[in-house]
């Protein structure tokens, strides 16, 4: 894990972030971090219904260390918030996920969703603009037409480049829950949305219409055992999909079989071993988070106390299994009680999968080397990332006696905590959302 012990930090603040009072800290919260498929570009989401994207500093001669560096290239809303006046309920704007289109031209495209709508944003840049309109003065105000007494040809003015963003597509009233996933198929046609009990299929010039392709709604509500948790297409198969539960199972999906997807092709659980069994078992085995690896062989699975690999051919157990943070399993009376026991963390590979990380409380956030099986923690906080400051290991102390560089279990800040993460698709570049912060760490640039 050499390489993993020395990240770079950069740390970004949402722009409302330093200007706005108290009141306005939730909705500066990042919900979302998503690479795109170049990694030149960097989006987040937030509480506020806003989208930043960062842009990777391009390398010059005289500085070639900043190459790894990233500045804001966008920012706008993407959602507002909305009140469902049928059923008397109030939809927030917080964007619950973004999705990267591969780039086919000058411009570049994302879905963004919060519960219930989601949009397809084409985000281009401009540097000319048209002068010298025949039907419309230099402000846009239409002319008088008995006054134009001769016909103009437009031509193009360079200006300053201004990045815009707009909304080309919006995927609405097709959730009666809230949507927790959004997917691009490998075909770049379709996409899926998922919430909490169905999964639909759409295409991504039909807005009106979605093919419903898993619906696990019971007849009776109070039958309700288990919800869809996360759901992800396969990287090169456009016909497979995969879906975890809140009861800690994987399904595969194909959807060449049928048209509703009810039946898997292939079912993942890892039986419990019954001496562990105890109150909390159901709610610490929800999978909060699912990942096709780069090769699609593997799945990873995020629960609250492990990631696990599981191997496409292998269906009755995980091949690896890594504890996040086994230390507070003896906590976690006091995890349900603040509710922290139901916070959803987020897992990703690095590009060649050989790395996983995921992130824990206390600002930490974990690493796991598939081929060492070596393991190390890092923390994010501003106090330790100066630039160019090399992060150290963390250690958490479980027993009464600890060193001088470790933490006690018991001083962990769980107000802290690092749900969403995301890595640059073929560099040892990594995004890391803490609450109201992102930080960006990259390799030790020598």
């Amino acid at each position: 894990m050499k390489c993993f012990s020395r990240y770079l930090p950069y740390i970004f603040r949402p722009p409302s972030a330093i200007l706005a009072a108290s009141c306005h800290a939730e909705a500066d919260i990042i919900s979302t971090v998503e690479f795109n498929h170049t990694g030149e570009l960097l989006a987040t989401g937030d509480k506020g219904g806003r989208v930043v994207i960062f842009q990777r500093e391009q390398e010059s001669k005289n500085q070639p260390h900043r190459r790894g560096e990233y500045n804001v290239y966008s920012t706008f809303q993407s959602h507002e918030p909305e009140f469902d006046y049928l059923k008397s309920l109030e939809i927030e704007e917080k964007i619950n996920k973004i999705r990267w289109l591969p780039q086919q031209n000058a411009a570049y495209f994302l879905l963004s969703t919060n519960d219930k709508t989601v949009k397809l944003w084409k985000v281009s840049e401009r540097d000319k603009r048209p002068e010298g309109y025949n039907l419309k003065d230099e402000d846009g105000r239409l002319r008088d037409p008995s006054m134009i007494t001769m016909l103009r040809v437009p031509v193009l003015r360079p200006m300053d480049l201004m990045v815009e963003a707009t909304p080309r597509r919006v995927f609405a009233n097709a959730h009666t829950y809230h949507i927790n996933s959004i997917s691009v198929n490998s075909d770049y046609e379709t996409y899926m949305s998922a919430d909490d009990l169905r999964i639909n299929l759409w295409n991504f010039e039909i807005t009106n219409q979605s093919f419903n392709i898993v619906d696990i709604k019971p007849a009776n509500m109070e039958e309700l055992t288990e919800v869809i948790t996360a759901a992800e297409f396969h990287p090169h198969h456009c016909n497979t999909f995969v879906y975890s539960s809140s009861k800690g199972t994987i399904r595969l999906c194909d959807m060449r079989t049928s048209a509703l997807c009810d039946r898997h092709a292939k079912f993942f659980e890892e039986p419990e071993d019954p001496s562990n069994r105890s109150f909390f078992s159901e709610i610490i085995s929800s999978i909060s988070d699912v990942k096709f690896s780069h090769s699609g062989r593997y799945i990873m699975t995020r629960d609250y106390l492990t990631v696990k690999v599981w191997d496409l051919n292998m269906e009755n157990r995980p091949i690896e299994t890594y504890q996040v943070h086994d230390y507070l399993r003896s906590k976690l009376c006091s995890l349900y009680e603040n509710d922290c026991i139901f916070d959803k963390f987020e897992c990703v590979w690095n590009g060649s999968d050989s790395v996983i990380m995921t992130g824990s409380y206390n600002n930490f956030f974990r690493m796991f080397d598939r081929n060492t099986k070596r393991d190390v923690t890092l923390e994010a906080s501003r106090e330790n990332s100066k630039p160019r400051a090399i992060l150290k290991p963390r250690k958490v102390c479980v027993g009464g006696k600890r060193r001088k560089d470790e933490i006690s279990v018991d001083s962990l800040d769980f107000s802290k905590k690092i749900l969403h993460t995301a890595w640059h698709p073929s560099e040892n570049i990594i995004a890391v959302a803490a609450t109201n912060n992102l930080y960006i760490f990259q390799d030790k640039v020598n």
